[in-house]
């Protein structure tokens, strides 16, 4: 291999390895930090980004996913339940979505996360350690699916973002169990959207692959450290994290001019 080839495959694979190491932390998959940078430092298409970060993410959530599950057991029915609502829901709202303004949406979204994340700072010093009670009853809670495969139909990523708060806030669940709970969902949705994206061609895997094996190595870093951190500190954490990304959606735009 040629020295430039190199410098991209290790570049690739630190890449990765901090998308895996935040996405076992958050419980998320990394797209939203992913899809720009393939645009810009590849110059791909939207599609073929969003197909390419999709390779990446489907191996970091399932490890994340069985990492979360062995060190707090979940509801199974529940997770089940959770994931097949979202999986519809996502095939559903992604079809409806295509004729509206992407633009319109994501600016949308992220004015929501922004207040989400601001409620959630500003509620941080009255909140207690310990989980709230559920608000509702927890029967209710594979409905949240329906909520995280509608942002996921509607923009491709943010499932996990808007759904944890829900599982927190709503749910009392603790933060660890609802980032969990949030992986179940975003998950299936995002295998069902890699095999559409990979029929459709919309996939580089000589990209992909190298940023999943570099994510594999550190996702369960992040899971380990997530289990460490006080119950306080996390949900902070998220919320600076949901601040940042969605500052990140507004001002991209306008940036990437």
């Amino acid at each position: 291999m040629h020295l430039p080839a190199i410098v991209d495959l290790l570049s690739i694979l630190a890449l990765g390895a901090a998308l895996g190491f935040f996405g076992g932390l958050f419980g998320i998959g990394g797209g939203i930090i992913a899809i720009p940078f393939l645009a810009l430092a590849f110059g791909m298409e939207q599609a073929l980004a969003q197909g390419t970060s999709l390779a990446m993410m489907v191996p970091i959530l399932l490890v994340g996913w069985w990492r979360y599950t062995r060190r707090h057991p979940i509801p199974w029915r529940a997770a089940i339940q959770i994931g097949l609502l979202a999986s519809a829901t996502t095939l559903v709202v992604a079809y409806v979505a295509t004729g509206l303004n992407p633009n319109v949406l994501r600016t949308v979204f992220s004015v929501c996360l922004l207040v989400l994340a601001l409620r959630m700072l500003a509620q941080r010093r009255t909140a207690s350690p310990v989980d709230a009670h559920s608000r509702f009853n927890l029967k209710l809670m594979p409905l949240v699916g329906i909520v995280g495969g509608a942002c996921m139909g509607l923009l491709g990523v943010g499932g996990g973002l808007v759904a944890t708060p829900i599982f927190t806030g709503c749910f009392g669940q603790r933060q660890t169990v609802a980032q969990s709970l949030s992986l179940a969902l975003v998950t299936p949705c995002s295998i069902v959207a890699l095999a559409t994206y990979g029929g459709a061609r919309q996939v580089d895997w000589s990209i992909g692959l190298p940023l999943a094996i570099g994510g594999l190595f550190t996702v369960s870093l992040g899971v380990s450290l997530a289990h460490r951190l006080p119950e306080r500190t996390m949900k902070t954490a998220f919320a600076w994290m949901i601040l940042c990304t969605a500052l990140w959606l507004l001002l991209k735009p306008i940036l990437l001019k």
